[in-house]
C-alpha cells in the first residue's frame, strides 16, 4: 500500500475492502508560522496545516474507511470520495439547536475541511476510558469509532458557561477534531492542579470544571483534576 508524502503511515488493519488506492501527491502550500500537525488512525491519515488563522484539516481515507464531518465545513475532496448525509434526529438536539445530521465521507481519497470561522484545529485521541466534552459549536470531524451525544449541564453552568443547557460529549475509540477562534492551547493538568480559563475560550475538556463570576463582570472556568 502506498502513502502520499506529507502524511504519516497508519498501522495496518485487516478488512474486507478490496482494491488498491494510491493518493495523488499533495499540492505545496505557503509556509506558516505555526507548525503543522500530522498523524494517523487506522485507515485515516490526517494533517492540520495553515495554522496562522486559516487552519485546514486534510484527511486521506483509505478504501472503505469513513469519517464524520460537520455539515458545511467541507472545502474540497477527491472525486473518488463518496459523501452521504444521515439524519441523527433526537428531540434533545431539536430543542437545543444542535446538529441534526453529520456528513459521512467514504474513501478512497482526500477530504479537506475548515472551521466556519478563522481559528485553529486541535486533535484529540480517545482511548475508550474517558469521555471528552466540548462546546456545541466546537465539533469539526471524527472517525467512526467516536460516538457523540449531548450532556445536560447544571442550571448555573447553563446560565454562565455560554454553552447552553447541553454540551457535546464524545466517547469511544478514535480521533476527534475540534476548532476554536484564535489559537488553541493544550494543557495537561497534573493531579490536583487547577487552571483558570476565561469561559468564552473553553473549547474541550475531560475533567471537572467550576464556573465563577469575577469582579470585573466576566465569567471564568476553573478546571481541575
Amino acid at each position: 500500500m502506498s502513502y502520499a508524502p506529507g502524511y504519516p503511515q497508519a498501522p495496518m488493519h485487516h478488512s474486507n475492502n478490496s482494491g488498491s488506492f494510491q493518493p495523488p501527491p499533495p499540492q505545496a502550500g505557503p509556509s506558516t508560522g505555526s507548525p503543522k500537525i500530522t498523524g494517523a488512525f487506522e485507515g485515516v491519515q490526517y494533517k492540520i496545516d495553515h495554522r496562522d488563522g486559516n487552519t485546514m484539516l486534510y484527511m486521506m481515507l483509505q478504501p472503505g474507511y469513513e469519517v464524520l464531518g460537520k455539515p458545511g465545513t467541507m472545502v474540497s475532496m477527491d472525486a473518488t470520495v463518496q459523501i452521504k448525509g444521515k439524519m441523527n434526529f433526537s428531540w434533545k438536539k431539536l430543542l437545543t439547536g444542535g446538529e441534526l445530521s453529520f456528513a459521512h465521507f467514504f474513501g478512497p481519497g482526500e477530504v479537506v475541511m475548515a472551521p466556519e470561522t478563522w481559528g485553529d484545529v486541535a486533535e484529540i485521541q480517545l482511548d475508550g476510558s474517558t469521555p471528552w466534552f466540548f462546546g456545541k459549536h466546537a465539533f469539526l470531524a471524527a472517525t467512526t469509532g467516536v460516538q457523540m451525544t449531548t450532556k445536560a449541564q447544571s442550571f448555573g453552568k447553563m446560565l454562565f458557561s455560554g454553552h447552553g443547557l447541553f454540551t457535546g460529549q464524545a466517547t469511544g475509540v478514535g480521533m476527534l477534531f475540534v476548532h476554536g477562534m484564535g489559537a488553541i492551547i493544550t494543557r495537561r493538568l497534573q493531579p490536583g492542579e487547577q487552571w483558570v480559563v476565561n469561559n468564552d475560550h473553553l473549547v474541550a475538556w475531560n475533567c471537572q470544571y467550576n464556573i465563577e463570576k469575577i469582579q470585573a463582570g466576566g465569567i471564568i472556568s476553573t478546571i481541575q483534576t
